[in-house]
């Protein structure tokens, strides 16, 4: 007759073999772990260390950035099921003498959840992906390590009149996507998703679980918006759910130079903060070579809260030069305008939204922002379309309406300060296919030509979306950064609200764990600024 090994002993002999086949890992955070995970067998399935056939595949499961797979890895992965599992993570990593990294999945286009220049433990959220709606209360609670599809297919499971204004990429987690802003089609309407917040569970650097009464309004307030890795652990998000009507109506219309374009464009700019809330209309220039020759268009692409008749009035009073027509339009429900957004075809069973794979092919991208307050001339609109029919490889603009609720918060509301004095952004992406970083720099080059090219013409001093952060920027140069000099980066960002953002984090994590390349530094009130 075989005996059962007991828990506890096989737990000890798990770790006794990583100690001893991988020294890299710190005594003291096994012996932590040990103890803290003594009586619980899942440590077997939520370690993940360099010897185990599951420590790769963890780690690239959610990059969808091919640039940093040769970044020096983590030291272990944990994939926690339970919050204790955080809580213990947290502690063990902090005594331990190591750094951390937080991952929700899918929306760090500069890898920093997932890489560091020294020893480090990553956390990664995967697993903690519960949602719980409450149509009654117009509100849900949604684990970190959730997607923006599994949330959007959960509440159309529930309603088909309720929404949330988040983003349109349906793999992103939703915890970075939260702690970041937000932004998405329902914007004009109902604000970022970190507007819709209005409870949090955290585990601070003392590896506490505190909720939105116990951690205060102040770190609260930081949370929405001022980058959630910066403050703890954010395990789980209470938000408002938003009404919809029965139906939308979406269309994306395309228009060369030739047809019109650029015209089009540069009135968009006059009219496109002005439009009734309902309707969201943005526009991109990009490459079309479906024809093999290169193309440049101006897309249109439009969410309107209501039915196609009453979207062609509205186009018609503020929009007739574009000329959209019954035919260009599709009547759709909500949840199903989230998918065609999102890029997947019509038709397509809603189930997909629960794939937390990607369904858009893993290729190298870095990506910038700016926002406009006043409409571009035509001469600068000009030199922008030049350089994108000239460049090699064609960046990718997105131009994103504002105006409607985003103009009617107060820029301290939450940290996200570019409210009513901005009347559109400009997303800058350059993609191209790569195996590693070595051929990085020429495309990231063409980035910065274009940044330059738009200085004259964008918000100064410049502002841009933390979700769209980007290290060439500026970085912490470790976690002794001083606030004066991460200031060169963090009013970027977040504009007069960084010195708010880092006085609360020199209350709540002093002795700055929490810290990456571009995490808030921590501010004491008695240091002069």
């Amino acid at each position: 007759m075989i005996k059962k090994v007991p828990i506890v002993l096989s737990i000890f002999c798990f770790l006794l073999l990583l100690s001893s086949s991988h020294g890299s890992i710190p005594e003291a955070f096994l012996n932590c772990i040990s103890n803290k995970f003594s009586l619980d067998v899942s440590i077997l399935n939520i370690l993940h260390v360099p010897s185990n056939s599951s420590y790769d595949s963890v780690l690239k499961s959610t990059i969808q950035n091919p640039r940093f797979l040769k970044s020096p890895k983590p030291l272990a992965i944990i994939t926690p099921v339970l919050h204790s599992h955080v809580q213990s993570a947290v502690i063990c990593t902090k005594q331990a003498g190591l750094q951390i990294r937080i991952r929700s999945g899918g929306a760090d286009y500069e890898g920093l959840s997932y890489r560091s220049e020294v020893p480090f433990i990553l956390l990664d959220l995967q697993n903690l992906r519960s949602i719980s709606v409450d149509i009654e209360d117009n509100s849900a609670w949604v684990e970190s390590g959730a997607t923006i599809g599994e949330f959007y297919h959960e509440i159309a499971q529930n309603s088909p009149v309720h929404a949330f204004p988040a983003g349109v990429s349906s793999s992103v987690g939703i915890g970075g996507h939260l702690s970041s802003g937000g932004f998405g089609t329902l914007l004009r309407k109902y604000g970022l998703a970190a507007d819709n917040i209005i409870d949090a569970k955290i585990v601070d650097a003392r590896g506490r679980i505190l909720d939105r009464e116990s951690m205060g309004e102040d770190l609260f307030w930081a949370i929405r918006g001022g980058g959630g890795a910066s403050f703890g652990v954010i395990v789980s998000w209470k938000v408002k759910l938003v009404k919809v009507p029965p139906m939308v109506t979406v269309f994306i219309l395309s228009k060369t130079y030739e047809e019109g374009g650029l015209d089009l464009l540069h009135k968009w700019q006059y009219i496109e903060h002005k439009l009734p809330e309902d309707l969201f209309l943005a526009v991109s220039i990009m490459d079309d070579s479906s024809s093999g020759n290169k193309t440049l268009m101006a897309g249109f692409m439009s969410l309107f809260l209501g039915k196609t008749e009453d979207l062609l009035k509205v186009m018609a009073e503020n929009f007739p030069q574009l000329g959209l027509k019954k035919e260009d339009c599709l009547e759709m429900n909500w949840i199903d305008a989230a998918m065609y957004f999102s890029g997947h075809p019509i038709g397509e069973s809603r189930s997909v939204l629960k794939n937390r794979e990607s369904h858009l092919p893993k290729t190298c991208v870095s990506i910038k922002s700016d926002f406009i307050q006043e409409p571009q001339s035509m001469d600068a609109l000009e030199k922008l379309w030049k350089f994108c029919r000239e460049e090699e490889n064609s960046p990718i603009i997105l131009m994103l309406p504002l105006g409607g609720m985003m103009s009617k918060i107060s820029e301290s509301e939450i940290p996200f300060p570019y409210r009513k004095d901005v009347i559109y952004s400009m997303i800058y992406e350059i993609v191209w296919n790569c195996e590693d970083d070595e051929s990085s720099e020429e495309y990231i080059d063409g980035l910065g030509r274009l940044e330059e090219l738009m200085t004259p013409y964008v918000k100064q001093p410049r502002g841009s979306w933390f979700s769209t952060r980007n290290l060439y920027t500026g970085k912490n140069k470790g976690p002794g950064t001083t606030y004066s000099k991460a200031k060169e980066w963090g009013f970027r960002y977040f504009s007069n609200n960084f010195k708010k953002l880092a006085l609360i984090k020199g209350q709540v994590d002093p002795e700055n764990f929490f810290y990456y390349e571009q995490s808030i530094p921590p501010l004491h009130l008695q240091v002069e600024l």
